[in-house]
């Protein structure tokens, strides 16, 4: 059976497509900011932690595919920097619940803003065709995403 014209090469560039904007979102989104930048593992688990309020440290860490003692790490920082609040689970005075502070909750709100305007903008300039194509892709992307996770989970 042939394949497609370009077929083997597709998952190389689609994700060196993907890889490639999200480096550039990164460093877009970090210039000008006032506050010391927050890696990419602090943001997902800020992520984390705002969806899911009291969400446990280790339940985080498989969520994101982190050690437990990573997450832990990251968990000591963000409450230091005044992001995250860790509270004693009354089911379990040995486990810790983790929940967002007013600040980490401005400061992802002024990320999420910012991200939203700069790809906003960026989008605005493709052609109608293009912006389709791209609005078109998202369930795709959406759906690569979950067997993405699925399949880490499983390993």
């Amino acid at each position: 059976m042939s394949q497609e014209p370009g077929a083997e090469t597709f998952p190389e560039e689609l994700a060196d497509a993907l890889v490639g904007l999200q480096r550039l979102l990164r460093r877009r989104l970090r210039a000008g900011l006032t506050v010391p930048r927050l890696r990419g593992a602090e943001v997902e688990l800020l992520r984390l932690v705002a969806a899911r309020p009291g969400v446990g440290v280790s339940d985080a860490a498989a969520e994101l595919h982190l050690a437990g003692n990573s997450v832990s790490t990251l968990v000591n920082r963000l409450v230091k920097e005044g992001y995250l609040v860790r509270e004693t689970d009354p089911a379990d005075r040995r486990a810790a619940r983790l929940l967002p502070t007013e600040a980490a909750e401005a400061r992802l709100g002024d990320w999420q803003r910012r991200r939203a305007e700069l790809v906003g903008r960026h989008v605005a300039r493709l052609d109608a065709a293009d912006r389709e194509a791209l609005r078109a892709a998202l369930p795709a992307l959406r759906t690569l995403a979950v067997h993405l996770h699925e399949e880490a989970e499983d390993s």
